[in-house]
């Protein structure tokens, strides 16, 4: 869905006053002066607000609070950008995670008209019982505890009346701020305004389908169906619809509840570890991984098992990305730089040409060394995170968004950790995982299915190139198109090409001639000898002769190619 067409009617009217109001309380007096698109002019100035931060921006709070007052759509988009730290200032990314996506809850009545025109069914027709009081609720959703029929305590999930139709007119109207800011304000440009709002719509309407969320969990199920340590919710499809998610209930005590899991006999620590092995995998085996980790989402059903609930926020890492991120977890595990930028650059993160390559590369390992032989009790996720960031930001590398992500779970996964009190190093944990990956690679299945897919990428280039020839031909020919063909740099390939072949000729010569030598010294049978006096009587043949300036030649030539290669600097 692309709600980049602007907005209209009654209710947009209504949704921008009321923005406009909470943004004029909030200091933005001159709002309507450079909100062009509304009828006003649209002014060249940076904004002139109250409480604005040192760089004529908003300061961070204030753009936090105005967040929280302009409701779901833009708390989502507030959580979106404090993942996105290789663009913004580490004092809005910090500001920002404070955005708390918890809200009053829709009353039951509502919850249940929801329910029933999705299901087509009335509600004591579906569950025994169902409770009225929600368990959770949040700006896009709330669930509720059942039972169903057959005895089974459900969770049912429901998407909140109505906040389908507000998101969009929001969006409609990010689509419209994001579009002045960026044709009005540098930083706009930089940031990319409205590309961020692209990736916001993408996930939030991800998060009002319940069947993509049905569908991560079933697929989470199966990738975890050989493992007693991690439990995943059954999914009811039978009543799920779009609005409506019917799941097993998960019950047990939230991971931060130490204190509770103490009690119970529960060793904490054992727990974070079968944490942190859950992500490895998810990370090394997968390649798809639960991106919201936060205590809520975390439950602990046994001393030895732990359920994952609410899969609307997922990361995907297809097989290219697992690998750079393997040799990056390798290589960090392993103090091994050279195999960190090997991997960097073959994800397209860096790039050979970069002049300060050297110089980012001691960056990186001044930002890394501190923090070896580190337990999680020691190490903050989120310092490594803020310093590379700043590497990120000093060098104006473009991450990508899965990578992001990837570094958003990896500071909630460190804070579970240490709220667990746990001693594991996250990296010692992930290199077992890294290195199997990585190995799996090189057995003979998946080479073969790597030349198979080759293979057919091969054949479908190889299919479509006539196409392609003919039809440039065919526009050629009709003085549409202009083929010009340059070439350059041959008369140097030639001499490099031609040095290299007289460099092997002398190799044969010389090898030819030390075998000759040592074949005719040997040699029983002698021809043309002859006598003389120097320090006695000597006896000398022709072929001993010709022998000794055989091995005579073969080591002048042999000195001089050797000096030769050297000279070159090509060994």
């Amino acid at each position: 869905m692309n709600m980049a067409k602007g907005f209209s009617g009654v209710m947009g009217v209504k949704r921008v006053a009321g923005i406009c109001r909470i943004l004029v309380r909030h200091g933005f007096g001159n709002f309507f002066d450079w909100l062009g698109g509304f009828g006003a002019a649209v002014t060249k100035r940076p904004l002139d607000m109250v409480g604005k931060a040192a760089t004529g921006f908003p300061s961070p709070e204030r753009i936090r609070r105005i967040f929280e007052e302009l409701g779901p759509s833009f708390i989502k988009l507030g959580q979106l950008m404090s993942t996105r730290a290789d663009i913004f200032p580490a004092s809005y990314i910090e500001e920002l995670r404070k955005l708390q996506d918890q809200v009053p809850a829709v009353p039951f009545s509502e919850i249940q008209q929801v329910i029933e025109e999705e299901l087509k069914k009335p509600v004591p027709s579906i569950f025994r019982e169902c409770h009225a009081e929600s368990i959770a609720a949040a700006s896009v959703s709330q669930v509720h505890a059942a039972r169903l029929f057959t005895g089974e305590k459900v969770a049912v999930k429901v998407i909140r009346p109505g906040i389908r139709k507000i998101i969009e007119q929001d969006i409609r109207l990010m689509y419209s701020l994001s579009g002045i800011i960026e044709k009005n304000f540098e930083l706009g440009k930089v940031v990319g305004a409205t590309n961020i709002v692209k990736e916001f719509e993408r996930t939030i309407f991800n998060e009002l389908d319940m069947f993509i969320e049905a569908g991560n969990i079933d697929r989470f199920g199966k990738n975890f169906k050989d493992s007693d340590e991690i439990h995943i919710p059954q999914v009811y499809w039978d009543l799920t619809s779009k609005s409506v998610l019917v799941m097993e209930f998960i019950d047990g005590i939230k991971m931060d509840q130490v204190e509770t899991l103490r009690a119970a006999g529960i060793d904490p620590q054992k727990i974070a570890l079968i944490g942190l092995r859950s992500f490895s995998r998810q990370l090394m085996e997968f390649g798809f991984f639960h991106a919201d980790p936060h205590p809520a989402n975390t439950i602990v059903m046994t001393a030895n098992c732990v359920g994952i609930v609410d899969f609307g926020i997922m990361g995907f890492l297809d097989d290219d990305m697992m690998r750079h991120v393997a040799h990056l977890l390798l290589g960090f595990a392993e103090r091994d730089y050279d195999m960190v930028m090997e991997a960097l650059e073959d994800a397209g993160i860096l790039r050979q040409d970069m002049a300060n390559l050297q110089e980012f590369k001691a960056d990186l390992k001044d930002v890394s060394e501190p923090f070896y032989g580190r337990s999680l009790k020691t190490i903050s996720v989120r310092d490594v995170y803020d310093q590379v960031m700043q590497l990120v930001l000093k060098y104006r590398i473009k991450l990508p968004r899965n990578l992001l992500l990837l570094f958003k779970t990896l500071i909630q996964t460190e804070a579970l950790g240490k709220i667990l009190e746990s001693n594991a190093s996250l990296l010692e944990i992930s290199r077992p995982f890294a290195k199997k990956f990585l190995e799996k690679r090189y057995d003979p299945q998946s080479l073969f299915t790597e030349m198979a897919k080759d293979i057919r990428e091969m054949g479908s280039q190889l299919k479509t190139t006539p196409k392609w020839l003919h039809e440039i031909l065919k526009q050629t020919a009709a003085g549409k198109q202009r083929l010009e063909l340059h070439h350059s740099g041959f008369s140097s390939m030639d001499a490099r090409l031609e040095k290299g072949i007289n460099r092997l000729t002398i190799g044969i010569v010389i090898a030819a001639s030390t075998i000759a030598a040592s074949l005719i010294l040997n040699s029983s049978q002698k021809v043309l000898e002859f006598s003389f006096h120097f320090m006695g009587q000597q006896t000398l043949s022709i072929t001993g002769i010709l022998g000794l300036a055989g091995y005579t030649i073969a080591t002048l030539l042999g000195i001089w190619l050797i000096y030769s290669i050297f000279r070159s600097g090509k060994m």
